[in-house]
């Protein structure tokens, strides 16, 4: 298969896009996007929703977590990754896998009608995951593009693939929120270097490899395109794989909690990695490609 979007070489690119960003504008269920908000998403590679889900929902999903925290059998796994200095809990991957309160989120309207909606097509989870950034320790994440590690290290050949995250905390400008650069999904950066053996092990907590230099920063920020994913408990965000994306420390006395689903269309299944020998372990690339229902 051609690589469309040649990545890890001897030298940093910026590329057009050849992929769309949004397969389909007709409505696709009750809670579709409507055309203003489709037009946001296409332009800037991103939206932000508030008051997608309510207090009582939020309690439950907070409960939850507390459940899959404290689960032995789990913390034994390679999808619970804890925080170096004591242990606790800093990120859960495919959670959906572990509770059936995840699950039903993954599948619930409100996201997938959305979801499938941007992508044109039926969608399956590449993988979930709830990340933690503890108040004080929560640590920074380098400016980067997921599609970029999903191609390169996954095989996916298409950027037909998008995040769908809730704020289970409120995400504040203090507690280390995401940051986007608008409009960057329309460029991809063929990132320098060569990916190392087993590279997901370190990149998980700090990414060195797929990361762009800051002369691409500076050349996809110009025009004040840096923003932040702020919002209170209940939003849900929508971003596009190859937004460049990434975040600060956590100063605040208080702990900052979103839930990922990062949804691909059934139409761009994985297939051999374009940048590394060997894919990611399957916790990272899940093999399930059936349509959500």
């Amino acid at each position: 298969m051609k690589d469309l979007y040649p990545s890890r070489g001897n030298e940093e690119k910026i590329i057009k896009r050849i992929d769309k960003t949004v397969y389909s504008k007709h409505k696709v269920g009750k809670y579709s996007l409507d055309e203003k908000e489709l037009k946001i998403y296409e332009k800037n590679g991103f939206i932000i929703l508030p008051n997608i889900f309510d207090e009582k929902e939020l309690k439950k999903y907070k409960q939850e977590l507390k459940i899959l925290e404290q689960n032995e059998k789990l913390k034994q796994k390679e999808e619970y990754i804890s925080e170096p200095e004591d242990n606790k809990l800093r990120t859960i991957f495919n959670q959906h896998l572990f509770s059936k309160i995840y699950k039903k989120l993954s599948k619930d309207s409100r996201i997938l009608d959305k979801v499938k909606q941007i992508l044109g097509s039926e969608v399956y989870i590449h993988h979930g995951r709830i990340n933690v950034k503890r108040a004080y320790r929560g640590k920074s994440f380098p400016w980067h593009s997921d599609f970029e590690t999903w191609h390169s290290e996954d095989g996916l050949p298409n950027c037909r693939c998008l995040s769908a995250w809730i704020m289970l905390t409120d995400n504040t400008q203090f507690n280390g929120p995401l940051y986007l650069i608008k409009e960057s999904h329309k460029k991809f950066v063929s990132c320098k270097g060569v990916t190392p053996k087993d590279n997901y092990k370190k990149s998980l907590k700090k990414q060195e490899y797929g990361v762009p230099s800051i002369n691409a920063i500076k050349e996809l920020s110009k025009n004040d395109k840096l923003v932040a994913a702020l919002g209170k408990a209940g939003t849900l965000v929508l971003h596009d794989g190859n937004i460049l994306h990434g975040s600060a420390d956590n100063i605040s006395p208080e702990d900052r909690t979103n839930i990922f689903f990062v949804y691909n269309s059934v139409k761009n299944t994985p297939v051999k990695p374009f940048a590394s020998k060997t894919p990611r372990a399957d916790f990272l690339c899940l093999k399930d490609f059936k349509a959500l229902k």
